[in-house]
């Protein structure tokens, strides 16, 4: 990831004058980032029940606000497929259905009252992140997580199915799957061809990237653009008219496009402030609970993903996920103001990100300039997007986030790994995001009493420090390392050896259990210990019988 500009030991930084040294490389990323934003952005909006031009606010907002707040150098912030589901249910709660029949009067004062509960979330982020709770990440047990997000995905493939096929369709993610053979029957011939093929070129252009040079330059996304918005005047999709195919008669109308201002500008007229009547009468239970929906969900997936790219981060540059929250929380504040969705630090904008050679925080700068530029001023080229299009895109990414290869994942660390994962999934399924993944939690618990934990060593640490030499210190931790007392034990290790400067060696040899997810957690603490030139050794580990092969698996002391 090295250019002219930038040398083997220089590590970029968004300053002034990292601004000036990298402006090429993130200047272009940005660009092609904004490619790939697009679309998404407004797929994302309408899949919420919101109208698209709000998902543009969403992510603007995240590049011209989040870039001066936050450290994280290669997190692009904007709307997010993950809250799709908490979005379009809090829309549903307050009597709209977003986009279905049309955005009429209901669904307006939904929207308005719904960006009221984004607003007061996001007051509880920022305070969240002034108070230290970017450790917030460090809690969730990973199988549950990944549950969680998995089942995400297939709400949103079920969601999305019907508007592939220019069907209407709406319900609980179960009764929509058993309605799926009549959304077949049912389908629109010319949108459902328009739906189809994009969502062919989003499973397909992707192994023609990796055998192609020239189609690795060109994102999926906009090869779906270059395709449906010309089958889309083909069919005359501007103008309402009859077709007959196969002796049945169907209709298209402009209905099937993406509703944008006809204007230069026009978006400015589309600001929509938030409603505080949300928190009052009737509807104040309803508000507390997706408030609280969007605080939670929202900012663990935000700083899941912000972890996720320091990982991937080419410099290993590490962010300060409270001061990332902050962020975003300043981010969504204003997002409620104009009428935008709520944002997080999103993780397959940022890996493209990285891939196309971004250097600072600047390419997010970048990516809502060009946004806000070209819909500002060519709003009538977006309008001509098919919503099956969009939809398509959506498909895929619920795609990714239920892949089977999350299965196989969890299974490899363990079958307690998968059967934690997979409960999540059908809870949320069945209740919703919260109840979910409190099942899954409560489920890993369960697990590890049945392991032999007591529930006194689950929620508390005993630690033993010797201290052999100037700059290093034995660490005996005793009872148990899990999820449930991470935090405290993370904080221990933290202030011994990064805040001290000295090396640690831990000897794990009379720990009676230690989870999957200690274990990735260690491998995290081990590489911030390697960036400050220290030494992070684990022992005692021969004493443990691990629960699949995976080097990563839970294990318990053998007996």
């Amino acid at each position: 990831m090295k250019s002219d500009q930038t040398t083997a030991k220089e590590i970029p930084v968004g300053d002034a004058k990292g601004f000036r040294r990298h402006l090429k490389a993130d200047l272009l990323s940005g660009f092609l980032v904004f490619l790939i934003a697009l679309p998404l952005c407004l797929g994302i909006a309408l899949a919420s029940g919101f109208p698209a031009i709000a998902g543009v606010f969403t992510a603007i907002i995240g590049a011209l606000v989040t870039t001066f707040i936050s450290n994280s150098e290669l997190t692009i912030k904007g709307p997010a497929a993950g809250l799709i589901v908490i979005i379009f249910g809090a829309v549903e709660s307050f009597g709209g259905d977003g986009m279905l029949g049309g955005f009429g009067g209901a669904d307006y004062s939904a929207y308005r009252m719904v960006l009221a509960v984004i607003a007061v979330s996001a007051v509880l982020q920022i305070l969240f992140g002034l108070k230290k709770g970017g450790i917030l990440g460090e809690f969730f047990p990973l199988a549950a997580v990944h549950g969680m997000l998995a089942a995400i995905g297939v709400i949103i493939m079920v969601k999305h199915i019907p508007i592939v096929l220019g069907v209407s369709g709406k319900g609980e993610p179960l009764e929509m799957v058993k309605e799926i053979p009549h959304y077949i029957q049912n389908l629109n011939p010319r949108i459902a061809l328009i739906g189809i093929v994009g969502t062919l070129i989003m499973f397909l252009w992707p192994t023609a990237q990796r055998r192609s040079r020239f189609c690795k330059l060109i994102p999926s996304p906009v090869v779906v653009l270059l395709v449906t918005v010309p089958l889309g005047i083909f069919f005359n999709l501007t103008h309402e008219h009859s077709y007959q195919f196969a002796g049945v008669e169907y209709s298209v109308s402009e209905r099937y496009l993406v509703n944008m201002p006809d204007h230069a500008f026009g978006m400015f007229h589309e600001i929509t402030t938030p409603d505080f009547g949300a928190f009052s009468g009737d509807y104040l239970p309803a508000a507390i609970k997706w408030t609280l929906m969007f605080f939670i969900i929202g900012s663990l997936e935000s700083v899941l993903s912000a972890k996720a790219v320091d990982v991937i981060d080419p410099w290993k540059r590490k962010s300060n996920m409270d001061r990332d929250i902050v962020a975003v929380g300043a981010g969504n504040l204003a997002c409620a103001f104009v009428g935008g969705l709520p944002m997080i630090s999103e993780i397959v904008r940022s890996k493209a990100n990285i891939d196309n050679g971004a250097r600072t925080r600047f390419a997010n700068l970048w990516h809502g300039v060009f946004l806000l530029v070209f819909v500002a001023l060519i709003p009538t080229l977006i309008h001509r997007i098919p919503l099956a299009a969009l939809a398509s895109m959506l498909l895929f990414t619920g795609f990714r986030l239920a892949h089977p290869n999350e299965f196989r994942h969890a299974l490899e660390r363990g079958r307690e790994q998968l059967a934690i994962f997979v409960v999540t999934l059908v809870g949320v399924l069945m209740t919703d995001l919260l109840v979910g993944i409190m099942i899954g939690i409560a489920l890993k618990i369960g697990i590890h009493l049945f392991n032999g934990a007591s529930i006194k060593a689950m929620f508390s640490t005993k630690i033993d420090f010797d201290h052999d030499h100037e700059n290093h210190s034995q660490v005996k931790i005793h009872r148990c390392a899990v999820f449930t007392n991470w935090i405290p034990l993370r904080g221990k290790l933290i202030a011994e050896g990064l805040e001290k400067k000295r090396n640690l060696t831990l000897d794990l040899s009379d720990c009676d259990l230690i989870d999957h997810s200690v274990m990735e957690k260690l491998g995290e603490l081990k590489s911030d210990f390697e960036r400050e030139g220290l030494a992070f050794e684990l022992t005692g580990l021969d004493a443990h019988h691990k629960f699949s092969p995976h080097p990563l698996a839970g294990r318990r002391r053998s007996r």
